[in-house]
């Protein structure tokens, strides 16, 4: 190679630049590269605008000469002109390297790295290569001498400016102005720089108008003023100028309040923002406009005819900051503002139309990135109503006929009503006669007709459909400009469209075009475009769609890649990106790709983040139910970790995805004593907030006017906000990194302190046990005789079994039941049992605890039993003989439950029963109060003792009993509602009192409940895995240890169990003296009940009582 001091040719190709910071006293008309050697320019790029991502593509290309020089400098520069630079501009970043170091990357290109500024690292890709001649283009770029000194002067004032603007002294500032004021002077009025000169000026006086450093804004708006007439429209620098004078007028605003100023640069802001092309710097800073829509706002006093307008324009603002970049307050204040528009101009208004229409597109847009059902149904009704007030003839109707047609494709997507995709086409072709050739919108009509016949095929499979679909879909391409910033929608359009075409034909031609189009879409978008999530997803299908066909891995690992890019880009809704982590898992799972396990715990955080959203339990499990299929996910994730021999995992993730609902609603019940004695201020400020959030809460679940419930969304995120920042700061403490985040392995084995836990896993993969022991790495135990369709089945006859069982006299053998019992012993709770017993090797009698997932959460596994008869006559153990047996809905329910014990108060009891419930709420229970005796008596008399019942039993005298009781026994109907689960109730004699009520008590010093009431601890058949029953209810709220049951209780019956419960709980308490009551002895005792009364009770009433927690 040659020495660097020997004369070389050098081709540079400099091609873009990336995290280019302006600098932070000024908005750059555009960005260069000089190269320079000897402190001397030797070549100069072309100056190239600036983009929102602080990114620059330049491709400029200049053949260098080494001369004998042994080293260059190479500069990023900050033009504050476009066309005719006055000085050498602002420098951004400024490196030193030796010709050999720039040509020792061979002929690949390379990204050469800068000094970090404001936090980024600026860098330039170039490729430098040796060619064999050198032609002119390196031949020195020198100032003309005639501007050497205005260029001089120039570039030391932008130097003292910059100083100014990172120290705040003012003489850096005085010498700056001084500095511009020469460069001013020497370029008089009809100089070709003073437009240059009067903007350099002006920038400087306005900073330090800014600062309250200078006072004088009427000399400084006068030389931006000036300086905009000489810069008019056409002219290189007249958005920069228009943005500078905006920028003073709004400072000016800000500190006189005066409206004429506002008022200005509101119509300043409407000739600048065309001028601004989408994705430019300078249009991402350009304009607060939602500022000065408020300030606007702020003009428009309550009855002048003008609010609507002002409203409107505001909402707009909020609107569209909202598409890009997905704040959910954004939409909230929008919707907010259009209701009071369209409040404003009733009915007869000749603006009502225009004001009901962008609620409705407000609606409609919240109800994409929320997925929240009454915004759907309230923005078609909208629309509706626009339409009616649009007739045939009316100018604005094609946008009515569009705006309803997409709303009920999207109703038609959720609710699968072939009907809502009829009227959409039919809507959509009318609108398209509307827009015959050569209307200005005709490409859209024919983009969205084609969406609604694309989307019923997808429904229908009826091929003519799809086809019609693909034909409009070229027609609206080919009348898209290339200019267009919605062309990327009709590129994924047509995409997914042949995509689907392919999977029926499997013609290559239309899945290599539906490729090629997404990639075109992508390429068109910057980093941040909300468009590009929805071109992921659609470019994963197609990659997944030719691996299904043509089976190369490489289509799977580009579909994953894009499965993971659509569900994580930020400016997408969370419904989308949660719909794209679950088919992301399902096809993973499907082609048995490595990335499933991550793709689970996308979709968990993921679902997670959305529920955390919504204020109200009953919000949350609406938004949850909004996704069918996904309550298989979480065992379907624990099946997936197994099949990879990762237990620990396992049990993460199926604890991560269970119970989301609970976890959720328990982070503002979560036990603070170790936080604090580490940090008291600290947790008395998690402490408050948490109060807050749960009481704005609870408030929004009782608001049922619209605009009143969003007001109280935006309150609950706002505070929901505030808690979040106190828990990050408590994980900033060095105990508490892992403060309310997932608990892992280690945190969850906490649950297994005082016995083992089994978790027992129905997913569509597999059937299996965990068993998570005291100590030590958990146990699988496959279950490889049972399914998923056979636990199913198994479910169906249990429910049948029972409901039969219930009509047979108390004497008649239950042999339907007597062969399902055994069948679980088998083929379930043998292979546990044998691991129990030679593994860990578990003393009989000791307890154990039972976590059911799916479709085992319906099967009483603690009352499996063999029913068979030793050699030696004896009978073989049941389950029951061998363990104590309890229930938890999750580990960390457990955990929660022990960690409270430490609260110990003196024990009072309260009896409330209710048998004479009000007309129309089920039969009387005429064994209520001999029931309520039977407990009082059995109750140890050191126990503070009360009775609720009859007439005093009402909703409210039973809450009360149960915050201030510890130990409370409660018998009445008790109600499971499978639509709603939040509204199970007791049945009490005025109102009902439901799982919603009890949650929202926090009662911490609760011990046991015995609830002898129906369906206590039974869960909705739509999410069995949220466990939402009363008796998970009474253990949110505070009770360590319940009874719950699994269906009907006979009155009649259920008293015999009760009472020989009681006898057992308190048998080693004499009155007045002996051990203090303990809510740990109940699983005990009603397994000691339950096999006492044998010849009392019928097995179904034996087994229908199941213990949970403690």
């Amino acid at each position: 190679m040659p020495s660097s001091l020997e004369s070389r040719c050098i081709r540079l190709e400099v091609i873009s630049g990336k995290n280019l910071k302006a600098p932070l006293w000024r908005i750059p008309a555009g960005i260069y590269v000089s190269i320079n050697v000897d402190s001397r320019r030797l070549w100069k790029s072309t100056i190239s605008v600036l983009s929102s991502d602080e990114y620059v593509a330049w491709g400029n290309t200049v053949t260098l000469s080494s001369h004998a020089s042994p080293a260059l400098s190479v500069e990023i520069r900050a033009s504050y002109e476009v066309d005719r630079m006055l000085g050498s501009g602002g420098i951004i970043g400024k490196l030193q390297m030796s010709w050999d170091e720039l040509l020792g990357h061979g002929d690949e290109s390379f990204d050469l790295f800068f000094p970090p500024i404001r936090g980024a690292c600026p860098s330039l890709t170039l490729k430098a290569v040796v060619v064999h001649a050198c032609d002119d283009q390196d031949s020195a770029l020198s100032d003309s001498p005639v501007y050497s000194d205005i260029a001089r002067d120039t570039d030391a004032g932008h130097a003292r400016f910059a100083e100014y603007a990172t120290s705040g002294t003012v003489s850096h500032l005085n010498d700056a102005v001084q500095h511009f004021q020469l460069v001013l002077n020497q370029c008089p009025v009809g100089h070709p720089d003073h437009a240059a000169a009067l903007t350099n000026l002006a920038n400087a006086r306005l900073e330090g108008y800014i600062r309250n450093h200078l006072q004088d804004i009427d000399t400084t708006a006068s030389f931006f003023r000036e300086s905009l007439a000489l810069r008019p429209q056409g002219h290189s620098d007249h958005a920069s100028s228009l943005h500078d004078l905006i920028r003073a007028l709004n400072w000016r605003y800000s500190k006189e309040s005066t409206a004429i100023y506002i008022e200005e640069s509101a119509q300043l802001c409407c000739k600048l923002l065309p001028l601004c092309p989408e994705g430019t710097y300078l249009r991402s800073i350009s304009v607060d406009t939602i500022h000065l829509r408020r300030n606007m706002l702020e003009l428009c006093l309550m009855g002048q005819q003008h609010r609507p307008n002002a409203l409107d324009k505001l909402s707009w603002a909020l609107f569209m900051r909202f598409t890009q970049c997905g704040d959910i307050d954004d939409i909230d204040e929008s919707i907010h503002l259009r209701r009071e528009a369209v409040s404003l101009c009733p009915t007869g208004h000749s603006h009502r139309g225009s004001y009901l229409n962008n609620l409705a597109l407000s609606l409609k847009n919240r109800f994409d990135h929320q997925g929240k059902p009454n915004d759907l149904d309230e923005a078609i009704t909208s629309f509706e109503e626009t339409l009616r007030l649009r007739p045939v003839g009316h100018e604005f109707r094609h946008f009515s006929l569009d705006n309803l047609g997409l709303a009920l494709i999207t109703r038609f997507n959720k609710r699968n009503n072939i009907d809502d995709i009829a009227r959409a086409i039919s809507l959509h072709r009318e609108a398209l006669t509307l827009c015959p050739p050569g209307h200005p919108h005709r490409d859209i009509r024919l983009n969205n007709l084609a969406l609604a016949l694309q989307n019923r095929y997808v429904k229908t499979y009826v091929s003519e459909d799809l086809n019609e679909a693909i034909n409009w879909y070229r027609e609206s391409f080919r009348l898209k400009r290339l200019d267009d910033p919605e062309r990327h929608a009709t590129l994924y359009n047509l995409s997914s469209a042949l995509c689907s075409r392919f999977m029926q034909t499997q013609t290559n031609e239309d899945v290599e075009e539906a490729i090629q189009l997404c990639q075109e879409a992508l390429a068109s978008l910057p980093s941040l475009h909300p468009g590009r999530s929805r071109s992921y997803a659609w470019l994963q299908m197609t990659y997944l769609s030719r691996y299904c066909i043509q089976h190369n891995p490489v289509d799977l690992s580009l579909a994953v890649e894009n499965f993971r890019l659509s569900s994580q880009h930020p400016t997408q809704g969370f419904p989308e990106r949660i719909i794209q982590a679950y088919n992301w898992a399902i096809a993973a799972e499907q082609h048995g790709h490595e990335s499933a396990l991550e793709a689970y715990s996308t979709f968990f955080e993921l679902l997670d983040a959305h529920l955390a959203t919504r204020s109200s339990a009953t919000s949350r499990r609406e938004a949850a139910a909004a996704f069918r299929d996904i309550s298989r996910l979480p065992v379907d994730a624990a099946s997936c970790a197994i099949r990879r021999s990762n237990v620990q995992h396992a049990i993460e993730l199926v604890e991560q995805g269970r119970g989301q609902q609970w976890s959720l609603a328990s982070r503002l019940k979560t036990p603070v004593e170790d936080l604090e004695s580490a940090n008291p201020t600290l947790a008395h400020k998690y402490l408050e907030l948490s109060k807050c959030v749960s009481s704005a809460a609870q408030s929004s679940a009782t608001i049922t006017d619209r605009t009143a419930a969003d007001r109280a969304a935006t309150e609950y995120r706002r505070l929901a906000k505030q808690w979040e920042n106190v828990v990050a700061e408590i994980r900033n403490l060095p105990a508490f990194s892992r403060f309310l985040l997932l608990p892992l392995y280690e945190n969850l084995q906490a649950a297994a302190r005082h016995g083992p836990v089994i978790i027992l896993i129905a997913s569509q993969y597999s059937c299996s046990a965990v068993i998570v022991p005291t100590s030590g790495d958990p146990h699988h135990i496959s279950l490889p005789s049972v399914s998923l369709t056979e636990l199913n089945n198994l479910k169906e006859r249990f429910a049948r079994a029972i409901r039969h069982a219930s009509i047979m006299g108390p004497k008649v053998p239950r042999n339907d039941l007597i062969v399902l019992l055994r069948t679980v012993w088998d083929v379930i709770m043998l292979p546990i049992v044998n691991v129990l017993e030679n593994v860990l090797d578990l003393k009989h009698r000791s307890r154990i605890w039972l976590c059911p997932t799916a479709a085992f959460t319906s099967i009483p596994l603690h009352a499996a039993h063999p029913f068979q008869t030793k050699a030696d006559g004896s009978k073989e153990p049941c389950l029951e003989d061998l363990y104590i047996c309890s229930y938890t809905p999750t580990l960390s329910a457990l955990v929660r439950s022990r960690q409270m014990m430490k609260r110990r108060v003196t024990p009072s009891f309260a009896t409330i029963g209710q048998g004479q419930p009000g007309a129309g709420k089920g039969k009387a229970l005429l064994a209520v109060d001999s029931e309520l005796e039977l407990v009082h008596k059995l109750v140890p008399t050191t126990a503070n003792h009360t009775t609720v019942s009859g007439d005093a039993a009402t909703r409210a005298g039973a809450l009360r009993a149960l915050e201030e009781n510890t130990w409370v026994h409660l018998a009445c109907h008790g109600k499971q509602d499978p639509t709603q689960p939040y509204n199970s109730h007791f049945v009490m004699r005025d109102e009902h009192l439901t799982l919603l009520d009890i949650m929202e008590r926090d009662i911490p010093h609760a011990e046991f409940a015995f609830l002898s009431a129906c369906h206590t601890a039974v869960g909705d058949e739509e999410t069995p895995d949220e466990v939402i029953h009363l008796a998970a209810g009474l253990q949110f709220s505070g009770f360590k240890s319940v009874i719950g049951t699994l269906w009907e209780v006979n009155d009649a019956v259920a008293k015999h169990v009760v009472e020989a419960f009681y006898k057992y709980m308190f048998m080693d308490l004499k009155d007045g003296a002996g051990s203090v009551m303990d809510c740990t002895r109940a699983a005990w005792a009603l397994n000691r009940a339950t096999h006492a009364v044998k010849t009392k009770v019928p097995l179904e009433q034996r087994m229908v009582f199941i213990h949970i927690g403690v």
